[in-house]
C-alpha cells in the first residue's frame, strides 16, 4: 500500500491513479494521519448475457419431446 501526503497527491495525481489502476491502494495523509484511501474499482460482474451462449441456444436443435408451434397449429391446438 502506497501513502502520499496531500501535496504529493496533488502534484502526482496521474501517477497515483496509474498505481491504482495497476491494483495498488493509495492512502492520502494529512499531517501523517490517513484521511482518504484510493482503491481500484472492482472488476465488473459478468455481462448481462453471454453472446456465445445465446448463439449456441439459437443454433441448437429443437427439442422433439413436445409439439412445435407449427404442429400445434396444424392440429388446431392454437
Amino acid at each position: 500500500m502506497k501513502t502520499a501526503n496531500i501535496a504529493e497527491a496533488k502534484s502526482h495525481f496521474s501517477a497515483l491513479l496509474a498505481d491504482v489502476e495497476a491494483g495498488e491502494e493509495v492512502v492520502i495523509t494529512r499531517r501523517g494521519k490517513p484521511v482518504a484511501r484510493i482503491v481500484p474499482e472492482p472488476a465488473p460482474a459478468s455481462p448481462v448475457f453471454d453472446l456465445a451462449a445465446l448463439r449456441a441456444f439459437v443454433q441448437a436443435q429443437p427439442c422433439r419431446e413436445s409439439l412445435s408451434v407449427v404442429d400445434m397449429r396444424e392440429q388446431d391446438l392454437l
